[in-house]
């Protein structure tokens, strides 16, 4: 990639989502992306060849502007839009610039879906995690692939927001129509510095990935 996302260094278990995605989705198969961002996950995945629908509805991440970072250094960040023309992967994403709890039905299911770390957003809190996991899996055709990593409690405060959750919590969500694949955590770690956490901080951090039964 020409360009660098803002998130470039932060912790995923995003490749974990691509290897059972490469198992399970030919390229050319559709992938939904909750939370996109600048385009840290979708352009990796539009460069492989698959098709994807892009959730994302902060101006700053679709169009850039100016951003601090650690340091105290101010700069120009490029948005997904301008990344995207720039790969010269713009016709390959769907992007719905809408809250994703309130956005249209897209009118096709997807092969995939994959979010990193969104419900826990403050702006998310006022929807119980139910609805925003009910969505995702609403978007998954059968055979498909639902995958998220998700925070999960550290501070005390954390304890009394349902977003903040864990791979055990999390699979009361998924009834017979579904088959738990995979699921990880990590022990507390130190993140480094980035936009909109200008010091080092501690997280946990979850992973669960599932798929739909045939009909």
């Amino acid at each position: 990639m020409q360009t660098q996302s803002l998130w470039e260094h932060t912790l995923t278990f995003f490749p974990q989502f691509l290897a059972a995605l490469k198992e399970r989705v030919a390229p050319e198969g559709t992938v939904a992306i909750i939370g996109a961002a600048d385009g840290r996950l979708v352009l990796p995945l539009a460069a492989a060849g698959y098709r994807v629908v892009a959730f994302e509805r902060d101006p700053q991440a679709l169009h850039g502007g100016e951003v601090r970072l650690p340091g105290e250094v101010d700069a120009h960040a490029m948005g997904l839009i301008d990344r995207l023309k720039l790969e010269e992967l713009y016709d390959r994403v769907r992007l719905v610039d809408q809250d994703f709890l309130d956005a249209e039905p897209l009118g096709t299911l997807c092969d995939a879906v994959w979010t990193s770390c969104s419900w826990h957003c403050s702006a998310n809190h006022h929807r119980p995690l139910a609805e925003f996991i009910a969505r995702m899996q609403l978007l998954v055709r059968p055979n498909g692939l639902f995958g998220a990593e998700f925070m999960m409690p550290i501070d005390q405060r954390h304890h009394s927001i349902e977003h903040y959750t864990s791979p055990e919590r999390l699979s009361r969500y998924f009834t017979s129509a579904w088959t738990i694949l995979l699921t990880l955590r990590t022990g507390e770690f130190t993140e480094r510095a980035h936009v909109g956490r200008l010091e080092n901080h501690t997280h946990r951090m979850g992973l669960l990935l599932a798929a739909r039964t045939p009909r």
